[in-house]
């Protein structure tokens, strides 16, 4: 489990050595939010700080990567892209006993819910262009000029992805789920004619990945990185929009059943426009994008629900509820594939 207390004065001499001018420390606690890599809230005399580490115990091949996590944030601080600043990264031998980087604690606003009631409409229509003014700033830089070159396998992104997620999900799985099965089966069939497009894709691109200034008049930075990769920017768009199609009433916090128009939301297909004109790409099997995207969640909250089965998952009473959600993203997939939404 992940509650075990640290030893602080060793932790302490190891930020000194990591963190540049760190000096002090007085606290570390951990975030009660996230479910997959633990995040601490670092006190200290020469600042505030976030400490970002990998889960205890086993882990799934490819999952929680820190360190990449720490790489695309320091090769985006240079770009237009706001990101947190980084500090330093540790190894899997740190004093915590897993790897784990610090970057700066950004001050602002995160939202929890789509609908966003706290604010008027003209704010609500604010924080949404700003989501989509930093989604097309992602995938405008160029990763070879920012470093990041090799941060994933070029070509072939959907197919290598449904291989991925599918191998994901088979070494989690809990139960038949049918649904499941052929949503898989049909991904592998379909996949797209890759175009050989290549972006830096964030990989779980949505509000709550997001600090904003006052009442979101600015995205302040862009956050959890952990599924970000070089690959096509549609996936980042569709999974983002799944967003308009998940229902409200539910641990999904979705925009399913509410009027958008009244609210000052865009609807999915005055988003997806404007994303177009700011990035210059266009759309295509939008279908597949969003069964694909519905597909990639359901895996990823697979693992969550079978962490927290293992005793492993950062929060783990939220983790059990999570995995009630997949055979519902899978039924909403299949309905896509259908032509029944």
């Amino acid at each position: 489990m992940d509650d075990q207390p640290f030893d602080m004065d060793a932790l302490a001499d190891e930020l000194h050595d990591l963190v540049p001018e760190f000096s002090g420390l007085h606290a570390i606690e951990k975030f009660n939010t996230g479910q997959s890599n633990p995040t601490y809230r670092v006190e200290a005399d020469s600042g505030r700080y976030v400490l970002r580490a990998k889960p205890p115990g086993p882990l799934l091949k490819s999952a929680h990567q820190v360190d990449r996590e720490y790489r695309v944030m320091k090769a985006l601080a240079d770009n237009d892209v706001p990101v947190p600043k980084v500090f330093g990264l540790s190894q899997e031998h740190s004093v915590i006993g897993r790897m784990y980087f610090v970057m700066e604690l950004v001050e602002g606003h995160i939202f929890w819910d789509p609908a966003l009631p706290e604010m008027t409409k003209a704010e609500r229509a604010a924080v949404y262009d700003g989501m989509n003014d930093v989604l097309a700033r992602l995938h405008s830089v160029d990763p070879e000029a920012a470093g990041l070159g090799d941060f994933g396998r070029p070509g072939n992104y959907f197919a290598r992805q449904i291989r991925r997620w599918s191998e994901q999900y088979l070494a989690s799985k809990t139960e038949e789920l049918p649904d499941i099965d052929r949503l898989m089966a049909w991904l592998a069939d379909n996949v797209p004619e890759d175009k050989g497009r290549a972006s830096i894709v964030h990989g779980d691109f949505r509000l709550d990945n997001m600090i904003f200034a006052g009442h979101g008049e600015q995205v302040l930075a862009l956050i959890d990185w952990e599924l970000s990769t070089l690959g096509h920017p549609l996936a980042d768009l569709s999974y983002q929009c799944m967003q308009w199609r998940l229902p409200h009433a539910s641990g999904f916090r979705g925009l399913g059943g509410l009027d958008r128009g009244d609210l000052g939301i865009p609807s999915e297909a005055d988003y997806v426009a404007r994303y177009c004109e700011r990035s210059g790409i266009e759309i295509d099997n939008w279908s597949f994008c969003l069964a694909f995207s519905f597909f990639r969640l359901a895996a990823i909250l697979q693992g969550v629900y079978k962490r927290s089965l293992d005793g492993n998952a950062s929060n783990p009473e939220r983790a059990r509820e999570i995995g009630k959600a997949v055979p519902l993203l899978a039924a909403m997939a299949n309905d896509i594939i259908a032509g029944k939404a």
